[in-house]
């Protein structure tokens, strides 16, 4: 957020169902237990928000709890409201749920979601009140609604993770008044979430002497992160040879099989290939693929590769090994952790010379 709110900002926050975003609000809402708060709660009863912060210990006596889903008497109450009980933060649970009678169609709707949104921006702006809306996303991973919300907010905050695991990262898109680099990453719990200093110490195992496993290291912002991809090959029973990916792109795991068969002679295409990210995390960037493309060829050679081995870069058509962004930091936080054979473009200019290392 680059330092906190600034006045008349709207901030929105967007994730799939269940994954924390009102137990997040929640959070915020407590740690400003002496500011008031305005909750509008469009989802929720305020008996579920009631049992929500008793579970977080958080006796909300600064919390104000508006159920209406009605735009325009949420504006008018804000409005109503002497300008010393006027409040600090608005949040709204969620902005799909909000309508008015001056827009077409359903709430949730094109329409109804942008001009519930100009109606917000306005009166955030007009009395200098930051405020946050909960949005929803499609299963695409974008806002759902019109793409110009994005666009009207002055801050676009991603809630991403997995609702069967712990870990919830908290990506920035959008910030007119701080970077967009940061990711805060915390664990979820009963109680609320609470942040995670160390999060390599969570992605990583003891399973060193295993084939098919390899630690990688990706920047989520400037915070390196370890991460252990794993690998399993199996002789296919079809003609055509399944590839199963969790956490990473199915695509990009077809170009580096192509590249490890084509120029490195590994025989990938009579195997079903399962490939997995440590802890349900999702990884996008192209740094981890020479991580990817060593833990298939452990697998696929059933030999587990050298102890304290980490690698990262991006290999190519041609299967070379090409430079990463933040080099040097990945170096220096792999030598931290205790890792030697630190494997990148650095003294790997081709997957061949990168597998040799490794083995």
């Amino acid at each position: 957020m680059g330092g906190g709110f600034v006045e008349g900002q709207v901030v929105l926050i967007a994730g799939s169902p269940g994954i924390g975003k009102s137990t997040l609000l929640t959070q915020i809402a407590k740690n400003m237990h002496d500011k008031n708060i305005l909750y509008v709660c469009g989802e929720e009863s305020p008996l579920q928000i009631k049992l929500r912060t008793e579970r977080m210990s958080y006796k909300a006596e600064n919390l104000i709890l508006l159920p209406e889903t009605n735009v325009d008497l949420v504006v008018d109450s804000i409005d109503s409201l002497e300008e010393k009980d006027k409040p600090s933060l608005i949040i709204i649970d969620s902005i799909q749920t909000l309508y008015s009678d001056d827009y077409s169609g359903m709430a949730g709707s094109v329409g109804q979601v942008r001009g519930s949104t100009i109606r917000i921006i306005d009166i955030a702006k007009r009395l200098g009140i930051p405020a946050i809306l909960i949005g929803h996303v499609t299963k695409e991973g974008t806002v759902a609604g019109p793409m110009v919300l994005e666009h009207m907010v002055d801050t676009v905050l991603y809630l991403e993770g997995d609702s069967n695991h712990l870990f919830r990262t908290l990506k920035t898109a959008k910030n007119r008044f701080g970077p967009v680099s940061e990711v805060g990453i915390f664990e979820m719990s009963d109680t609320g979430m609470s942040e995670v200093t160390n999060a390599s110490e969570y992605f990583l195992s003891d399973t060193e002497n295993a084939s098919g496993i390899c630690t990688t290291v990706a920047m989520e912002g400037f915070r390196p992160i370890m991460f252990e991809i794993q690998a399993l090959t199996i002789k296919t029973s079809f003609g055509f040879p399944k590839r199963t990916t969790s956490g990473y792109s199915t695509n990009r795991l077809y170009v580096l099989i192509a590249t490890l068969e084509k120029r490195c002679g590994l025989k990938l295409s009579e195997y079903d290939v399962y490939l997995s990210i440590s802890g349900g995390y999702k990884l996008s960037e192209y740094s981890c693929d020479l991580a990817v493309c060593l833990a298939l060829a452990s697998a696929v050679k059933d030999i587990p590769l050298k102890p304290k081995t980490i690698a990262f870069g991006e290999c190519d058509l041609s299967g070379g090994v090409r430079k990463v962004p933040f080099e040097n930091i990945r170096i220096k936080e792999s030598s931290k952790l205790g890792y030697k054979n630190i494997i990148s473009a650095k003294n790997s200019k081709s997957l061949n010379q990168a597998i040799r290392l490794a083995f």
